[in-house]
């Protein structure tokens, strides 16, 4: 809005904050109110959904938009803004408005973004909230990635570098949706050399938040002077990730935003972690989709996806922990087994198993509270959380280390109790202390002499000032003596005109009446003065004391953060276990043989949204000698792709640390998993099914090692059915012999042509699901059985989805034709016997040509033909074929 006008102090005040922010919507404190003007408040109004008002009503030409909320209400409102895309400057009064000399001076203290907030109306306690920053080293070919994710709510702060080039994104697409940043930094400098990933970030990533940022905070040496500064450090050797500069690009850019952003310390931060993946297994952004890792494929919801069925974490560290794990699974055999050990100790202790849990279930969010607390954003309730979250803390620490060896005792060793923290909240924090920090009755009795004196003050000011009457009375020696108050002398002492003479010196005359005389002494003064400040000193004095206990919080937050990060782990095993005995998991075998044996395997997530008893568990056995390629036929609906799926997901759970849900497993080590389920358009990529299906095959025979583990559902059914047929075959051939050694793979078909590859490859073999043909009809016993099928009953699954009669008629009489002839009749392809000339063009069976053999032997009886005329037939059918 560029009308003009009238610019009183407040708004004048209010602009050159805002010129400062302009990208952001300004919440301007005014009392207890934060207010929006002009176009903020125009945004906001319709946003919020709360009333645009103005100021200057009486003059159209100076009307001012406004709007307006109470602060107590800021999260609320904070959160509506937030979600829509928007970024929020919070501007408080910094002054005392008793003390200040014209306008009260105000500043802002934070700046709120989709990717920059500690705020729980804006975070979910089980995942974390990344803001990330990439930038790259500008090179034309072989162009390097830098790239940094914090979560400012937890202090998580990694770094990382991939390889870039205008023809392959998938490095920089997987970095990033792995993380799932609410919002990604970009320095202006980049904007060209990154155009065609950030309009596919735009895409595949939708509703994230492209924040473009000044060059300087990227540039030259910059970013590494930000990051040792903040770490405290002479380079950043010790944490790893020296050798990543332009992920030190980034991450220095990032540190920076956040710096600014948050206006205060923020110590809390105190590593920055490379992401190795050598360190973990590989799952790339479609696997992650196709197994439904975290989300859903349609809708994108947490339930019904792996980590929704084993999260019974008790905390919020915890249960971020596990959705870690999942992502970035363990490839340290050594680890995974000691992990495996420590959920079996604690399922077959179940009393151990039981306590430790009945203690993490009063833990709230350590890391949230910890990084709101040294923000300087952390409340009385806050303290409180943090309160009753160590309370069990030294208990807990005592059954840890009092468990047989291992891991959960070792992890009970690690523990600090926090034994002085807790002292300090319980000493000093109420426990009925209010949200707000300037409304009084945050610190409790005892802890402080002077606060103590005021609340006696207000809490027994009145028996006070009768006491100083009791006492005067008997001074005086005049039991009629009376103190008496008012609003405009305050206190006062009280006689009758004829006993004035029993007043001491030291009483002051204050007023006369008809009959009676008042008067002050200087020690009522004195009270009176004590009571009538009272409050406004409590209130002060509160605040001042809560802001130091606050600070010394913040002084240890390192050990509060290590504390979170050890109870995560502890939680995070305890939840493995709970599962383990819930579901009747096994704990599989970690071998070194490259084998992967399962016996009656189940879908942890299918098997779960069935009646019980109703899932059929399978068996897989893959190895590199005999059975290395699973050619697995059957129709649709049969369970292909459950099999392959579950496959899969027991192996990534082994690799976590959990039991699994099998009778038996034994399980090598993996160093990525792929999959190729499924597939649609994807029209905003400007891609078709096919291209996406060749695209995630690509991918799959370029980067798969004999260690990984490979999972196929139909390949080529996007395109011709030679062309599919050809890619198919050529890529289950690539993959049973890349590299000398093959790939473990399940590889799913309703190409039937392919299964003659067992007969020229000896580690591919035949498999099917199971089905019964019943009536006309069939029932699908979800069963993997050795052996090829030869069809696919595409016919009956369509009789079963409900496709109408005439056209299941009309299918089988096609199909007929083709089975008993190769081809399909003129006769058979006129639509509705004859009602129609128009044929059907079955191009893809038979050919328009006539046959000239088929000629031929259409006039020969063979009940008729003699051995020396069936021999002539023979030499001119041979002639036929070779000319």
């Amino acid at each position: 809005m560029n009308k003009p006008v009238k610019m009183t102090p407040m708004l004048r005040q209010y602009m050159e904050i805002k010129e400062q922010y302009p990208d952001t919507i300004l919440f301007y404190r005014m009392g207890d109110f934060y207010e929006m003007f002009l176009d903020d408040a125009v945004i906001a109004s319709k946003i919020l959904g709360i009333t645009l008002t103005s100021r200057s009503a009486k003059e159209e030409a100076n009307k001012v938009p406004m709007c307006g909320i109470p602060f107590h209400a800021i999260g609320n409102y904070l959160g509506k803004l937030i979600k829509a895309g928007y970024r929020v400057a919070v501007c408080e009064q910094v002054e005392d408005p008793k003390e200040a000399k014209g306008i009260v001076r105000r500043e802002v203290v934070r700046v709120v973004t989709p990717g920059v907030t500690t705020d729980e109306q804006l975070l979910d306690e089980k995942s974390n909230t990344f803001v990330a920053a990439i930038c790259s080293d500008g090179r034309k070919k072989n162009m390097s990635i830098g790239l940094s994710f914090l979560d400012v709510s937890t202090g998580n702060f990694l770094i990382n570098e991939v390889a870039y080039s205008t023809d392959n994104y998938n490095g920089v697409i997987d970095a990033l949706t792995l993380m799932e940043p609410a919002e990604i930094l970009v320095p202006e400098q980049d904007k060209k050399n990154l155009a065609p990933i950030l309009d596919l970030i735009s895409i595949v990533m939708e509703g994230v938040c492209l924040t473009f940022r000044g060059d300087s905070d990227f540039d030259k040496d910059t970013p590494l002077i930000t990051l040792t500064e903040h770490f405290r450090t002479a380079n950043l050797a010790g944490f790893g990730c020296d050798h990543l500069q332009t992920g030190i690009r980034a991450a220095g850019g990032l540190l920076a935003y956040i710096h600014e952003t948050q206006k205060t310390e923020i110590s809390y931060i105190r590593k920055i972690s490379p992401i190795d993946k050598k360190i973990s297994m590989g799952i790339d952004e479609s696997s992650r989709r196709n197994l439904e890792l975290t989300e859903t494929i349609t809708g994108g919801k947490r339930e019904g996806s792996l980590l929704s069925i084993i999260d019974m974490t008790c905390t919020p560290m915890g249960a971020r922990f596990l959705k870690k794990q999942i992502l970035f699974p363990l490839q340290q055999k050594d680890e995974i087994v000691s992990r495996l050990a420590a959920v079996e100790s604690l399922l077959l202790d179940q009393p151990l198993l039981k306590n430790i849990r009945v203690i993490l279930n009063e833990i709230y969010d350590l890391e949230r509270l910890c990084s709101r607390l040294v923000l300087g954003q952390g409340n009385a309730r806050d303290m409180n959380s943090l309160g009753i979250s160590l309370a069990g803390l030294p208990e807990l620490k005592k059954i840890l280390i009092s468990s047989p060896p291992g891991l959960v005792s070792d992890i009970g060793k690690e523990l600090d109790a926090l034994s002085d923290i807790y002292k300090l909240i319980n000493n000093a924090i109420r426990d009925d202390a209010p949200i707000h920090l300037r409304e009084g009755k945050l610190i409790k009795e005892g802890f402080h002499e002077e606060l103590d004196e005021l609340i006696v003050l207000l809490r027994d000011g009145k028996k006070l000032i009768a006491s100083l009457e009791t006492k005067e009375r008997e001074r005086t020696g005049n039991p009629k003596l009376k103190v008496g108050y008012n609003r405009v002398f305050g206190y006062f002492f009280e006689v009758s005109r004829v006993q004035t003479a029993t007043i001491p010196d030291d009483f002051i005359r204050k007023q006369t009446l008809v009959n009676a005389e008042r008067f002050i002494s200087p020690e009522l003064k004195e009270l009176e003065n004590k009571i009538s400040s009272a409050q406004e000193k409590r209130l002060e004095l509160e605040y001042r004391l809560f802001v130091e206990i606050r600070q010394e919080m913040a002084s240890r937050s390192e050990r509060l953060l290590n504390t979170a990060s050890v109870i995560a782990r502890i939680d995070f095993l305890t939840s493995l276990a709970s599962i383990a005995k819930k579901y009747h998991y096994t704990r599989p075998n970690i071998n070194n043989e490259q084998v992967i044996t399962i016996e009656e395997g189940r879908h942890p997530v299918i098997e779960r949204t069935i009646e019980a008893g109703r899932f059929v568990a399978n068996d897989i056995h893959l190895d590199h000698e005999k059975q290395q390629l699973l050619l697995i036929t059957g129709p649709n609906m049969a369970g292909k792709s459950t099999v392959l799926r579950q496959t899969a997901l027991i192996v990534l759970m082994a690799h976590i640390g959990s039991f699994v849900p099998a009778d038996k497993a034994d399980i090598c080590l993996v160093d990525r998993i792929f999959t190729r389920v499924g597939a649609m358009d994807n029209l905003r990529r400007g891609q078709s099914t096919f291209m996406v299906e060749m695209n995630e095959t690509a991918n799959i025979l370029n980067n798969a090692t004999e260690n990984s583990l490979v999972i196929l559902d139909e390949i080529g059914r996007g395109t011709s059915t030679y062309d599919g047929l050809a890619i198919a075959w050529s890529v289950a051939e690539e993959l049973v012999t890349k590299d000398g050694r093959g790939i473990k793979t399940l590889f799913a078909t309703h190409y039937h042509e392919l299964t003659t590859l067992a007969t020229t490859h000896k580690r591919i073999r035949n498999f099917s699901i199971a089905v019964r043909e019943w009536e006309n009809s069939i029932i699908f016993l979800h069963k993997l059985i050795e052996g090829a099928t030869n069809r696919s009953y595409g016919i009956q699954v369509a009789e079963l989805a409900g496709v109408p009669g005439q056209v299941i008629k009309r299918a089988k009489e096609i199909l007929k034709q083709i089975e008993s002839e190769g081809a399909v009749s003129p006769e058979i392809v006129r639509y509705g016997q004859g009602k129609s000339k128009q044929p059907y063009q079955m191009e893809l069976f038979s050919s328009q040509d006539k046959d000239p053999v088929r000629e031929l032997l259409s006039g020969v009886d063979p009940d008729k033909t003699n051995p020396m005329e069936a021999l002539q037939l023979l030499y001119e059918m041979k002639k036929i074929i070779n000319d």
